[in-house]
């Protein structure tokens, strides 16, 4: 396996990076302290501090498949943080944040629909540390309205689609900035961004290390008829798809 360490990150040997990304499943989640089934979702507002422990999907909210319109294990209003939390499997449709939210130290064991779905106009959202493995497709959504950010940093990701998504076919679109900071990306794997380049999206990479194989951008022509978007390109172009030093 070999690794590469891309936007102004000091370059690994083969053999390092390969010890980085095999040891992603044991070193990226902390130990559970304990473990929770949750039958409905969990309403946060202001800080919700989980203390490591594991949330796990029942009843309704225990299928875990990729359906649209699932339930999340929790739902921050605007401006709520969540910490020290570890989605276990099933998850539902993990997180939804309402407007601007902060996920500090959260780990997704197994993404199911979407590991988090962001909603909201003039929203900031701040992933900062955590992981995620198994996404069949999405780990962060972005269904956001005109304004505000979404960063991604000290984050690591396995066995996934997409890292990050623009909504490409949402009713209601807009221009989209991310950050993508720090974040080591380990194969299998997709893309860490699709952004959609006609409607303005932005996204600026930095110090990320991804494994062979897997894209840095990938760049679509949106759409608000909620028709499949089209793939109009791959890697970064200086202008929507920035690698920063």
């Amino acid at each position: 396996m070999r690794g590469r360490i891309l936007a102004g990150a000091v370059a690994l040997t083969a053999t390092a990076a390969a010890v980085i990304f095999a040891n992603f499943a044991d070193a990226a989640v902390p130990p559970a302290a304990g473990e929770q089934v949750v039958t409905e979702t969990i309403q946060v507002s202001g800080v919700f501090d989980g203390g490591n422990q594991r949330f796990i999907g029942g009843g309704d909210l225990g299928d875990g498949g990729q359906d649209e319109g699932q339930d999340p294990l929790f739902d921050l209003a605007p401006g709520a943080t969540l910490r020290n939390v570890i989605l276990g499997s099933p998850a539902a449709d993990g997180v939804h944040c309402a407007g601007s939210c902060t996920l500090s130290g959260v780990h997704w064991e197994d993404v199911g629909e979407d590991a988090a779905t962001f909603r909201g106009t003039n929203a900031t959202v701040v992933i900062e540390g955590g992981s995620a493995t198994s996404a069949s497709d999405k780990v962060f959504q972005d269904n956001r309205g005109a304004g505000g950010s979404v960063t991604i940093r000290d984050f690591e990701v396995s066995d996934f689609g997409k890292l990050y998504r623009s909504c490409g076919n949402c009713s209601t679109q807009a221009a989209r900035t991310v950050r993508i900071e720090n974040v080591t990306a380990t194969a299998p794997g997709g893309t860490l961004a699709g952004i959609n380049v006609n409607l303005g999206d932005r996204l600026t990479l930095a110090g990320v290390r991804a494994d062979d194989g897997i894209s840095l951008c990938d760049l679509f022509e949106g759409n608000d008829t909620g028709d499949e978007p089209t793939r109009i390109g791959e890697g970064p172009d200086g202008v929507s798809c920035v690698q920063a030093g």
